[in-house]
């Protein structure tokens, strides 16, 4: 726990794809791990000044070896009318007895690759740049080029000291244990007068995750039957409605009949026919037992005006 673990080897897998892709025999396989060994060192001594990022080998089973050189200046590689191009294949056939097909893929931003990273600044203390300055700028640079964190480490002899150090800088976030996410390592070695001096470079971009690529594809296929539902649904109504308009507006008398009869569901919750029929009952008894009241009194006052006459 705590060792830094190589980037690039804890990933493969993962994301990340190996650098060297054939197969071979038990028999055959340290003769073909040597010539790609061999064939990286020449191509990064006879192009020092290149760029060179990164250096993919393919081995075809017709005996064809496919180098792909990332680069960052693909001019120098390539040369006038493609020369240099030209005698490095021919070198390579003739170091290694196979048919060797170059291609070359271009780096368009060179803030974002880790080695080139490193070997700026290697190349800039090499030339008696401030350590400090170069690691501040080029933080600078790929912060700037839309990366989400940095780590940069230079030990050595800093600045010719007699005792050897390790200086560190970084900004944003390095999340090295995350298998997710996409960090690309690079180092590279700054010869100067008073020792060697080791970069190692640290890129955190951003996040790769396979699930969000699948889950990036299901919405598209969700969002085309969504629309064609309601397009569907939308005419049924609206011939309706113009079937049930002019019935009405033709004759008078039968629309009473047939706003009675057709909108049954509209009616429904409409219940107040019922409860004005029900008000309306207990009005009219209300009012009877006031006539009757009335109707009583009546003959009792009679009586009282007989009785007196009678007693008169």
């Amino acid at each position: 726990m705590g060792h830094k673990v190589h980037p690039n080897a804890f990933r493969l897998g993962v994301f990340r794809p190996w650098e060297a892709n054939w197969f071979a025999n038990p028999k055959d396989y340290t003769n073909m791990l040597h010539e790609d060994l061999e064939m990286r060192r020449i191509i990064l001594s006879r192009l020092r000044n290149a760029g060179i990022a990164k250096i993919e080998t393919e081995r075809s089973s017709n005996a064809q070896l496919t180098v792909t050189i990332h680069t960052a200046k693909p001019g120098i590689v390539i040369g006038k009318g493609g020369a240099s191009v030209d005698q490095l294949r021919e070198d390579l056939e003739k170091r290694f007895g196979n048919r060797v097909r170059i291609s070359i893929q271009e780096i368009k931003q060179p803030e974002l690759d880790a080695q080139l990273v490193a070997e700026n600044i290697a190349s800039q203390i090499e030339r008696r740049i401030s350590y400090k300055r170069a690691m501040k700028q080029s933080i600078l640079r790929t912060m700037r080029a839309g990366a989400k964190g940095i780590r940069l480490y230079a030990g050595g002899r800093l600045r010719g000291a007699e005792m050897a150090r390790r200086e560190q800088d970084r900004e944003g976030r390095v999340p090295l244990h995350t298998l997710r996410a996409d960090i690309d390592f690079g180092r590279a070695t700054a010869k100067t007068t008073f020792g060697a001096i080791g970069i190692k470079v640290w890129i955190y971009k951003d996040v790769m995750s396979p699930a969000q690529r699948r889950g990036a594809a299901q919405p598209e296929e969700e969002r085309v039957p969504q629309p064609e539902a309601p397009v569907a649904s939308q005419p049924e109504p609206v011939a309706a409605a113009v079937d049930t308009t002019p019935v009405p507006s033709a004759e008078p008398e039968p629309m009473k009949a047939d706003t009675v009869g057709t909108p049954k569901p509209a009616r429904k919750p409409r219940a107040t026919t019922p409860a004005t029929a029900g008000t309306a009952k207990p009005r009219a008894a209300a009012a009877r037992p006031k006539a009757e009241g009335a109707a009583k009194k009546a003959p009792a006052k009679k009586t009282t005006t007989r009785t007196k006459k009678a007693d008169g």
